[in-house]
C-alpha cells in the first residue's frame, strides 16, 4: 500500500506552487539570499518514473544562512534594544499593541497559503491546519486584550508605609525564538507573540521542517514592526544558532523541543545565569484507566490523545495504564478503534491519519515496536506498521515493561503502549519515575478513586485530566510542566510575564512626589510611569 499520488489527480483546493525561498529579514529590510538553499521536500509521495519507488514530492527550499548572516540578525536586533533605549522597548503599551492588532488583522490575507504549506510541509489535515492558523490569529487577539487588562492593573500608584510606587512590566532584551515542527505557526506564536508585545526585539529561527508556510509572513513582519524588532534566520542550528548565543548578547532563550538540544544550547552562552530560558521540552503522559471508568468515554479520549495529528504532539498521551479487570475488554474496543482510523493525504475528506514529515520517522517507528515484541510485547491491531516511506499505521503495543525503548522514551508518533496494573501504586510510581512531568489523564466515575489519583498527581504533573485527554487549550490556562519537560509557563497572561520583569518607580509618599509623578503621567512625558489604561 502507498499514498502515492499523481500531480495530476492533485485537487484544485489542495494544489501548492513550489516556494523557493530566498529572502529573509533583518533590520526592517527583507534581503535576498544567494547562497544556497535547504531543499524541502513534501509528506506526499509522486509515483517513480518508469517502475521506480514513489519519492517525496520537491516542495521548494529555504536559505541556509551562514554565521555572517545569523550575527547581523542579532547585531540588528541589538540596535533595536539598544539596552532598552530603542524606539519599540520604549514605546508605549498602546503603540506596541496597536503594530500586534496590525500584524493579526493582515495575516487573512494569507490564511490560504499558509493553511496549504501546514498541509504540504508536514501533513496536517485541512481541518486541523486552518485550526491552527486562525487559533494564532485569536492568540494574537487575546494576547492584545491580556496585556491592556495587566497593563491597567499596574497603572494605578500603591501609597505603603510612606512610599508611593507605580510598579510595571519592563522587557528582558533581545529574544532568540524557536519554534517546533508540529505546531510551526501556533507555537512559534506563542512564544514570538508575547515576546513582542512586552518590547523585546527578536530573533526566531523556524523549526527544520514546517519553514515554508512562515514565508508569506515576512512581508507582514516587516511592514507592521519597526526595523530590527522581527528578524528571521534559516540554517543549520549549529552555524546560525550556536554564535548567537556564545557572543552573550541574547537575553532571552525561547525554545520548543528537545531537552537535549535545549541544553546544549544554553551551555553555550558565556554567562547563563544571565540568560532567561522559556522552554517546552519531551513529555512522557500517562493516562490510568481504573475498572470504574466508563469504556466508551475511555476509549474515544485516549484513541484522540494518542494519535491526533499521529502522536506528533507533547501533549499526547504516551503511555496508557489500565486496570487488569477491564484490561482485555478495553484493549480489544482500543485496537478496533485504531484499525477503524483513516489514513489518507491532508487533504482528503475524513482523514484521521497522514503521512509524516520527518525522514525515516516509518523506520523509528518500526524499531520501538521491534524492540518492544522482542522483550516480551505484542502488538494488539492488525493493521499496525509502516504504509510507505512517510506513512505509518498506528501500533498499539500491549505489555510494556521496564527494559523496553517504549517504557521511558517519549516516541513522538503513532505507537501507544499499554500496561495492565492491578493497584494504583503502579501508574502513580510510573509518573513519579519518569523523568518527564508535563499532564496526565485519569478515567474513573469513581469521585473518591478520582481524588486520589489527583493528589498523587499534583506533586508530579502540571495539568490532570479527568475524563479526558491530555490538551494544551484553551490558551487562558496555564501551560507547562515539571522535571524535563518545560521551563516558564506559557499562556496568554503567564507569557507576558515570562517576556517580562517587574520594575518599579518609587518616591516618597509626600505632595511634593504626587506633584511631580502627576505632571509626568498627565503630560505623558514617560512611556514608563503612565496611568493612560485607567482611563
Amino acid at each position: 500500500m502507498t499514498l502515492a499520488i499523481d500531480p495530476a489527480r492533485i485537487p484544485d483546493a489542495a494544489r501548492v506552487a513550489p516556494v523557493v525561498q530566498r529572502r529573509w529579514l533583518a533590520g526592517g529590510e527583507l534581503r535576498t539570499w544567494e547562497g544556497p538553499l535547504e531543499e524541502v521536500r513534501a509528506v506526499v509521495l509522486h509515483p517513480g518514473a518508469g517502475g521506480a519507488p514513489a519519492a517525496p514530492a520537491a516542495l521548494g527550499g529555504y536559505p541556509l544562512l551562514g554565521e555572517a548572516e545569523a550575527l547581523h540578525a542579532l547585531d540588528c536586533a541589538c540596535r533595536a534594544w539598544d539596552q532598552g533605549r530603542g524606539p519599540w522597548p520604549s514605546a508605549p503599551v498602546g503603540e506596541r499593541l496597536a503594530a500586534l492588532t496590525a500584524f493579526a488583522d493582515a495575516m487573512g490575507g494569507v490564511r490560504e497559503t499558509v493553511v496549504r504549506l501546514i498541509m504540504w510541509e508536514i501533513g496536517k489535515t485541512r481541518g486541523d491546519a486552518e485550526k491552527e492558523f486562525d487559533r494564532t490569529v485569536v492568540y494574537i487577539r487575546d494576547t492584545v486584550a491580556a496585556l491592556k487588562d495587566l497593563d491597567r492593573t499596574a497603572a494605578r500608584f500603591q501609597a505603603v508605609d510612606g512610599v508611593v510606587a507605580q510598579v510595571r512590566r519592563a522587557p528582558l532584551g533581545v529574544a532568540l525564538c524557536m519554534g517546533p515542527f508540529n505546531y510551526p505557526l501556533n507555537e512559534t506564536f506563542t512564544t514570538l507573540i508575547p515576546a513582542l508585545a512586552m518590547g523585546n526585539p527578536v530573533v526566531f529561527k523556524p523549526a527544520k521542517l514546517g519553514v515554508l508556510l512562515l514565508e508569506p509572513l515576512l512581508e507582514l513582519f516587516a511592514r507592521c514592526f519597526p526595523p530590527g524588532v522581527v528578524n528571521t534566520i534559516y540554517g543549520d542550528g549549529r552555524v546560525v544558532v550556536s554564535p548567537l548565543i556564545r557572543s552573550g548578547r541574547v537575553d532571552v532563550l525561547a525554545f520548543i523541543g528537545s531537552s537535549k538540544v535545549a541544553d546544549l544550547i544554553r551551555a553555550q552562552h558565556p554567562k547563563p545565569h544571565r540568560l532567561r530560558c522559556v522552554l517546552g521540552l519531551e513529555a512522557k503522559n500517562a493516562a490510568i484507566v481504573t475498572r470504574h471508568a466508563d469504556l466508551d468515554q475511555a476509549v474515544k479520549e485516549c484513541v484522540l490523545g494518542s494519535l491526533s495529528f499521529n502522536g506528533q504532539r507533547c501533549t499526547a498521551l504516551k503511555m496508557l495504564w489500565v486496570e487488569r479487570s477491564l484490561h482485555a475488554a478495553f484493549a480489544e474496543r482500543l485496537a478496533a478503534a485504531v484499525d477503524a482510523l483513516r489514513l489518507a493525504l491532508p487533504w482528503e475528506a475524513g482523514a484521521q491519519l497522514t503521512p509524516m514529515a520527518e525522514p525515516g520517522k516509518p523506520a523509528a517507528m518500526q524499531a520501538l515496536v521491534d524492540d518492544a515484541c522482542a522483550r516480551g510485547a505484542r502488538v494488539l491491531n492488525r493493521r499496525a506498521g509502516a504504509v510507505d516511506a512517510t506513512a505509518f499505521f498506528p501500533a498499539l503495543v500491549d505489555g510494556a515493561a521496564p527494559g523496553m525503548r517504549l517504557w521511558r522514551e517519549e516516541q513522538f508518533g503513532p505507537v501507544v503502549p499499554l500496561a495492565a496494573f492491578d493497584d494504583l501504586e503502579q501508574p502513580l510510581a510510573f509518573v513519579r519515575d519518569s523523568d518527564y512531568g508535563q499532564q496526565a489523564s485519569v478515567f474513573s466515575r469513581d469521585p473518591a478513586e478520582v481524588a486520589r489519583l489527583v493528589d498523587g498527581l499534583a506533586s508530579q504533573v502540571c495539568r490532570i485530566n479527568i475524563n479526558a485527554q491530555c490538551q494544551r487549550g484553551p490558551d487562558v490556562f496555564p501551560f507547562t510542566g515539571r522535571k524535563d519537560s518545560a521551563e516558564g509557563t506559557l499562556s496568554v497572561s503567564d507569557a507576558l510575564r515570562v517576556f517580562s520583569i517587574r520594575s518599579m518607580v518609587a518616591a516618597r509618599d509626600n505632595p511634593a512626589s504626587h506633584a511631580i509623578l502627576g505632571d509626568i503621567a498627565r503630560e505623558r512625558r514617560s512611556a514608563f510611569i503612565s496611568t493612560d489604561w485607567l482611563f
